[in-house]
């Protein structure tokens, strides 16, 4: 059923609806990262039918005892709310909370009753073992049993939910009856966004948001359709002290210790390719055991960087790249103390620091949106992706964006990845550039003979048309990504 309040999520909403009207007890983890949504689907959807919702409270420096406290404060002061007589004193622990919670949801009528844990994270604090241990009793010895409980459990500490939810070995272990991995807008989503609430801005400023914002909701519904593109990001970053507190709050309470990860991203914001596990190592100078590993693993799950295979040299090469629009513009044009006094958006277009921020993301832009360039391209399936990274017959680098290989048609895409503010213009450099790729792709080992190659132009625009650009063999724009 489609919500006029929400854009795009019909999957994620077909899947909530139908544990609304299963004929079990459905206990659901969504995850995703801070801002993407989360709290405001379930409560669109659910809308209503809500019998006891509570917040995680994150509290920083505060010892165990203290923050469960707080927490099971707040927990007792919700079933007061509600009109529950509790009869007793706070709770001093989450056992006696989820007692108290059950001869809540006994006391009343409703069909279904649907429970709602937003950030669970924060719920749990520091020791979460107790909380997690106690929801698992709730769920196995009575909630499950009942048939009409809908339990909702949410976060935005990725790998906290994977790892204390999702992938649990203890009493919730293989209890969970769905996961919902909640994604940033596409960049059809943000177009739907932008027509519903009266903005009438082009694809080539809807790209430029994304590449600001990264499809986040929260940010997305800070702009106002009286104002420019341009002003818009001018009031929401450069004029607003508080764009500083809102990227420490992307990290605090996302991880335990925040600082080294922000550390972490911060020299990946250095090196936009991406950097290998060694080359972050002598970089951060984080020994490469278990810390390391825990690090990268942790910011992978929660989608603030990405993993991909970087190969044509002597061996394939994993590469940890950042991902995270917002942090990418915040490093590039936030942070720095001379853009802090008196920078701004308007000034930025168009100089030589925003086309090679530009051309970075938009590169980005197209990664995250492979499955609309295979529908563009009509691949079905694709059987791998990945950048080249090689040499030419005379020595020289040859690095393709983005390969994509399809062994049902026996065929190599070769996209080649630029930004634009017009159509595309191939001059002869250029079109020697892009063949001496070609010829030191097609002699790499990674090129079978039985292959063809296809040559891809993935741009803003278009192509002009003109003796140098007949090697290109598709061209993938705007109205390919936005589908």
């Amino acid at each position: 059923m489609k919500i006029d309040t929400i854009i795009g999520r019909e999957k994620e909403i077909a899947t909530l609806e139908r544990m609304l009207k299963s004929s079990k007890s459905e206990f659901a983890a969504i995850y995703g990262r801070r801002r993407v949504g989360k709290s405001y689907l379930i409560e669109e959807v659910f809308k209503g039918k809500i019998v006891f919702e509570l917040v995680g409270t994150f509290l920083k420096d505060k010892d165990d005892k203290t923050y469960k406290s707080v927490q099971l404060r707040h927990f007792y002061n919700e079933l007061i709310d509600l009109g529950f007589d509790a009869g007793q004193e706070p709770p001093k622990n989450w056992g006696e909370a989820f007692r108290l919670l059950k001869k809540y949801l006994e006391s009343i009528k409703n069909r279904r009753k649907v429970l709602f844990f937003d950030e669970l994270p924060w719920l749990a604090g520091p020791q979460s073992s107790q909380l997690i241990a106690e929801l698992g009793y709730f769920w196995n010895s009575w909630a499950n049993r009942q048939r009409n409980i809908v339990l909702i459990v949410c976060g935005s500490a990725t790998s906290w939910m994977l790892n204390n939810v999702i992938r649990d070995y203890g009493g919730l272990h293989g209890r969970l009856t769905q996961m919902i991995h909640l994604l940033p807008f596409t960049l059809k989503e943000c177009a739907l966004f932008f027509q519903k609430r009266g903005f009438h801005l082009s694809q080539y400023e809807i790209a430029i948001n994304y590449m600001v914002m990264g499809g986040i909701p929260y940010y997305l519904d800070k702009l106002q359709p009286n104002m420019t593109l341009t002003e818009n990001i001018d009031e929401i970053f450069f004029q607003n002290p508080a764009v500083h507190q809102e990227f420490k709050d992307v990290y605090t309470g996302l991880f335990a210790s925040n600082e080294r990860y922000v550390e972490l991203v911060k020299i990946l914001s250095d090196k936009f390719y991406g950097m290998t596990r060694n080359e972050i190592m002598k970089a951060s100078g984080i020994s490469g055991g278990g810390t390391l590993t825990k690090i990268i693993d942790n910011l992978l799950q929660s989608d603030i960087i990405r993993e991909y295979p970087r190969l044509g040299g002597s061996r394939e090469e994993k590469v940890y790249q950042l991902k995270d629009f917002f942090t990418l513009f915040y490093f590039n044009f936030l942070s720095d103390k001379s853009l802090q006094h008196g920078g701004n958006w308007k000034s930025i277009q168009r100089t030589a620091k925003f086309f090679t921020w530009a051309g970075n993301t938009f590169e980005l832009l197209v990664t995250q949106h492979i499955p609309q360039l295979a529908e563009a391209l009509r691949i079905s399936t694709i059987t791998k992706s990945f950048c080249y990274s090689g040499k030419t017959a005379d020595g020289n680098g040859a690095q393709i964006d983005l390969v994509l290989q399809w062994a049902g048609e026996r065929t190599d895409y070769l996209c080649e990845i630029k930004f634009c503010e017009n159509n595309f213009t191939f001059t002869a450099d250029y079109q020697r550039n892009i063949l001496n790729k070609l010829d030191a792709f097609m002699n790499s080992k990674l090129h079978k003979p039985s292959h063809s190659v296809q040559l891809v132009l993935v741009t803003t625009m278009g192509l002009n048309k003109n003796e140098h650009s007949t090697s290109i063999n598709q061209v993938v724009n705007f109205d390919d990504l936005f589908r």
